[in-house]
Formats: C-alpha cells, structure tokens, sequence
C-alpha cells in the first residue's frame, strides 16, 4: 500500500526574529566553500597534474583532465533533484549539514591522495565525485532553507546577499589557489577545510528543522532515471568536444552520440514514472507553475549563453592578452582572475540591490533587464580587438557583471516563491539541476564553434611562423594540423603552447635564438590573436542571442507571483494566528451581507475566505496578511513581519495540495 505524501507529524520549534540572519550567515559560509573550492582548483590544475607526475595535455590523459574539471559539475547535476527531494522528506537542514560533512571529508581525502600518474588522476577524479555529492547537498537545500526562514518581501535580498558571497568565495579561491599552490598542491584543497568544520559545527548547533516535511516513499526508479539519463546526456557532451580519430571534435564518435540518444530516452522513461508513481521524485506538474517554468528555462538559456564563455574569455586572457603585457604564461591563471574583478564587482553591486528591489516590485523588469543588458555586453565586445585596451574592456566587464547581478538573485527569488513550502527542496535542486546542466552544454558548443574557426585559419600561420624559425617542415605541418583544444587547454592551464607543442627534444635541436623567439611571450598570442578574434564573433553572437531568448523567457513570467504556501515558516504560523483570530470573531461578530467584518483585532473573513490581520487596520502597517484561499493565481499577498519568539508547530499530517495556487481544503493556512 503506497504513502500519499502528507506533511510531518507536528513538531514545536523555538526561533526568534533574527533566526534568519543566522541562516543567511551560515548558508553564505557554504556557498563561499563552494565558490572558492571551484577556482582554487582552475587555478592549481598545472601545479596539481605536476604532483602526481601527469601530462594531462596528452592525448591518453585528456580524460582525466576533463574529468578532474567537469565530474564535479556532471555528479552535481545528476543527483541534486535527489538531494533535495530526500530534503523535503527527511529535512533540509538534515541535509545540509550532511552536506558540510561530506565536503569536508572529501576535502581531506583529496589532500591526501597517494597514487601519482593516472591512478593518482584517477584517486582525484573518484574524491572529487564525493565531493560533488556534498556540494549537492549544500546547493539543493541551502535555497529552500533561505526560503523557509525568510518572509517573501526579502527573499530577493537573501538570496541576492548570498549569491554576492558566492562570487566573492570565487574570487578568494583565485588569490588561495595562486598562492597555496606555490607552497605545495595539497594546500590547495586543505584551505577548504577550516571553513568546512566551522559551517559544520556551526549549521548543526544553530539550524533548525522549521520547514514543512512530507512523509513519502523515495521514488528510487525514478531517481535512478533522472541520475543516469542526465548523467549519460552530459557525459556524451563533455567528450563531444575531444577530437576524435581524424575529426576535430568527437560529435561524430558513436559512444557521443550513443551517451545522447541514450541519455534522452532514459529522461522519456523517467518522465513517464513521475506520472505514474504515488510519491514522485520530483512533481512534474510544479512546470505547470508559470514563474517556475519561465524562471527556470531562463536561468538554463543563461547558463547555455554565459558558461563555455566564461572559459574562453579566461583562455583569451591567459592565452593572448596577458602574455603581450608582460605576464609569463605560468602566472596567466592567477593573473586572468585579477583582471576579471570588474565582472565580479558589478555582481556585486547589482545582486543585492536587484533583489531587494524585486522583493518590491517584482523579479520580470529585472532579470529581464539582466538578460537583455548582458546581451548588449556580449555584442560590445565583438567590437574589441584580440589585444585590446584593458579599461575600455573592463568597463564592458562591469556592465556584463551588472547584468548577471540583476538577474540572478530576482530570478531566484522568483523560482522559490511560486512553489510549495512542501517541494522546496526539489525544486531547489531542479533549478540547480537547469544552471549546471547548461554549464556543460555550453562548453561544448562554444568550444566546438571556437575549435572549427581557429581550424580555418590558424594551421597555415602556424605552419609559416614554425618554419620561418627553423623547424623543419615535416614536423611543422604535423603541428600545425594539431587539434586546436590542445594549444587552448595549453593556455587555460598556464602552459606555453608552443613549448608544449614543440617538445623539449625539438627545441633542443633548433639554434637558441629561434628557440627563444617559438617559446617568447609574444609568438603564440600574435599567430593565434586573428584567428581567435575571427573565432569569437559566432561565439559572441550565439551568447547575445542565448540572453535575448532568455530575457524573453523571463518577461513570460508573469507579474510577481507568491504560493499560497510560500513564505518562511514565521509568516505561515502568523496567519494560522490570523485564522484562529478568525474564527474566534466569527462566535462575536456579526457578518454582513458580503461576509465582511471587522472586530477590534482587526480580524476579518471575507465571502472568498480571505482572511485579513493588521491590528484593525488593513493598511500596510498590518501585522499580518491577506491569504486568498480562493484565488486560482496563487494568492500574490502582501507580506507578513516577523513576529518575535516564536514556536512553531508544524500542521497534522494532511494530502498534498494541488499545484498552482489552491490548496487542498485540509491544507492549513
């Protein structure tokens, strides 16, 4: 006999006011563990490959390093609907600290790995995977406990506040990397475990289980579906941009196309079990939800327009701009993060600020704004040469980081308000699930445009530049028909491409001077510079139009939307007091003919049942809310303050309630 999924038993739980400040403060710790944990790593790939004795830059290693880079990415993805479904099932904060936990300890596992060459990668690739099942945890339960803490009128400010923090967790992971990894790669991943213990400890002595649980059954076969079909889509895609025999890239290779096709089915089988099950995984009519749809296809068109270009606009740094300014290229990696601090300070100004604002007005004017302006900021830098000026550049940078900033926090917001307390945790993690799958997607794509137009040109000037200084011809037209991934990965990782390409034994054989000249600061940026501004302009275009669609996504969202079960747990008990309030000045007050009445608490019962608190006044001084019961819309509803102290105690067991806006007449209000 199947289990309807029904809210928990009750259970009295003490916070007070400044509760969600607390939450706020500890998911920040995670989100900044995240962000650093992630660009400590970019910038430590040569020093780490070095440790364990790995040319990650040879064709038989090529796997690793797209493993070591993307696995975290492809695991996260695969498993975060599941985490935050098990969320709502046994409790988000649960969860989260399991997260912590498992972070850290795979943190430490990574430190410690004893193999080198390619079971040394191997050992990384496999912690890196458990770290991702942490990193899942954190990412799919940390929303939904923002969520659950704080009234809908601020969430675009939390979640906004705490997104800045992750680009600062970013930014730090760049400055720790370059440096720890100087004193030895190990240090590199140790960094990550002060903070881990700290948010630990912390998450489980202050956190509460304040949201509303469901009592369901796992849906394992639709876990197992969701997990492996996404899995083996984003497998396929990752080593669609691996050349493959003769072809530059590996769209052509049947294990690709087979990983795809494959993968695609499976996510037709796992939509059919969602139907079909009691206790789905993930309730597949919240798409029904207008805001959750379009706030979602958004944040995935932007990922598919930002994520591979994020790569190559470092590989342009690091590979062409930074080495004709007198930066060695084994300094490049730290160096491009300096750089890019104009993007990250425009997040920073524009994210908290969007989402207070939308918290006001509504998340559409601007993610919409956001998107459309980061549009405007892709086609502007079509005018830049590949050596360009760094200030006028920087200011693009800034406005690009404004517009990321102005969409992201009210797109959010947006995404959790207009679901169920109930689902918070796997929609959450679907949201997670939409950005991280459009990272990959996009790097194949980008990549593979990037590869195809530097295959146009670049082997000719390649093969003049070599055999003009020295190298004899057969071996020039041999390296100059070289795949173009491996010179780009070359530079992203903070090698010289030529030196790489050319071999010690064969640079040994040539005079010093023409040696010197190949392997120079100036050689490879300028035969390559061209080619990879002509390269760009599809690349930029694609970006341009990929924001465009999702500003349009985003203006579908409709006007500002809030579940009738949305809100923190304070606001839901506030207007259960609204309604005992109620019901109690229905036994003494007498009702019009409309159902309208008011006593001295200010308590009301409308002929639609709403329910309206405010201290006998209805104006925006009120205490408590108007709760539509019977708006289809959902109940968009002004929202409640924060009440002091207060014990909260989840409503007895009742059926879920129906998607979209109504309740269930046994759901609570």
């Amino acid at each position: 006999m199947s289990v309807r999924s029904a809210l928990s038993a009750p259970r009295t739980q003490i916070v007070g006011p400044h509760y969600k400040w607390l939450v706020l403060s500890n998911t920040t710790v995670g989100v900044v563990l995240s962000g650093m944990n992630a660009t400590s790593l970019m910038i430590a790939l040569p020093v780490i490959f070095r440790g364990i004795d790995l040319n990650p830059l040879q064709p038989s290693n090529f796997p690793f390093l797209l493993w070591i880079m993307m696995g975290y990415m492809l695991v996260l993805a695969a498993i975060v609907v599941t985490v935050g479904r098990i969320g709502d099932i046994f409790g988000r904060v649960r969860m989260y600290n399991l997260g912590f936990a498992v972070f850290t300890v795979a943190s430490i596992l990574l430190s410690l790995v004893w193999s080198t060459g390619a079971n040394g990668a191997l050992e990384l690739v496999i912690m890196r995977m458990v770290q991702a099942i942490g990193g899942a945890l954190l990412m799919a339960n940390s929303a939904a406990i923002i969520t659950d803490a704080f009234p809908s009128d601020q969430l675009g400010l939390a979640l906004g506040t705490n997104m800045v923090a992750a680009i600062f967790g970013s930014f730090f992971g760049i400055l720790a990397g370059g440096l720890l990894s100087q004193v030895g790669w190990r240090w590199v991943f140790l960094v990550n475990v002060p903070f881990g213990v700290f948010g630990t400890v912390w998450a489980y002595l202050k956190l509460k289980e304040i949201g509303v649980h469901i009592r369901a059954r796992i849906d394992w076969l639709g876990n197992i579906a969701f997990a492996g079909g996404l899995g083996m889509v984003l497998v396929g895609v990752t080593y669609g941009i691996e050349p493959y025999g003769t072809a530059l890239t590996g769209w052509g290779n049947p294990f690709v196309l087979g990983m795809i096709l494959g993968g695609l089915a499976v996510l037709g089988v796992f939509a059919v079990i969602e139907l079909k099950v009691p206790d789905p995984m993930f309730r597949l009519s919240l798409f029904r939800i207008r805001a959750f749809t379009a706030g979602n296809l958004a944040g995935f068109l932007a990922a598919v327009g930002r994520g591979g270009f994020q790569f190559i606009l470092i590989i342009w740094f690091q590979g062409i701009w930074l080495p004709q300014h007198g930066y060695d290229f084994t300094v490049t990696p730290l160096w491009a993060g300096v750089y890019m601090i104009p993007w990250t300070a425009g997040f920073v100004i524009s994210g908290p600020l969007s989402g207070r604002l939308s918290d006001r007005y509504g998340a559409r004017p601007f993610a919409t704004a956001g998107m459309v302006i980061s549009a405007v900021s892709f086609l502007l830098m079509l005018a830049f040469p590949a050596n360009f000026d760094y200030l006028l550049f920087a200011l693009v940078l800034l406005l690009s980081g404004i517009a990321q900033g102005l969409f992201a926090s009210p797109n959010t917001s947006s995404i959790m308000n207009s679901v169920p307390a109930r689902d918070r945790g796997a929609a959450s993690g679907m949201r997670v699930t939409f950005a991280n799958t459009g990272m990959p997607l996009s790097m194949g794509l980008l990549f593979t445009l990037m590869v195809l137009g530097l295959n146009a040109s670049v082997p000719s000037a390649m093969y003049a530049g070599l055999v003009s200084h020295g190298v004899p011809a057969a071996a020039a037209t041999q390296l100059s028909h070289v795949p173009p991934l491996g010179y780009l990965f070359s530079a992203f990782l903070g090698y010289n491409p030529i030196a790489m390409l050319l071999g010690p034994q064969l640079l040994g054989s040539l005079p010093a001077h023409q040696a010197a000249v190949l392997t120079s600061r100036q050689f490879f940026p300028q035969l390559i510079g061209p080619a990879f501004k002509q390269a760009l302009v599809p690349i930029l275009l694609f970006a341009a139009v990929m924001s465009l669609i999702a500003a349009l996504a985003s203006a579908l969202r409709g006007s500002r939307f809030v579940h009738e079960e949305a809100g923190s747990t304070l606001q839901r008990a506030a207007r259960a007091r609204a309604a005992a309030g109620a019901r109690a000045a229905a036994r003494s007050v007498a009702l019009d003919g409309n159902g309208v009445a008011a006593d001295g608490d200010g308590v009301a019962a409308d002929g639609n049942g709403a329910l309206v608190a405010g201290n006998g006044a209805d104006g925006p001084g009120g205490d408590a809310t108007a709760v539509a019961g019977g708006s289809s819309a959902g109940g968009h509803r002004v929202p409640l303050a924060d009440r002091p102290a207060t014990a909260i105690s989840e409503p007895p067991a009742v059926e879920d309630a129906p998607v979209g806006g109504r309740r269930s007449p046994t759901a609570p209000r």
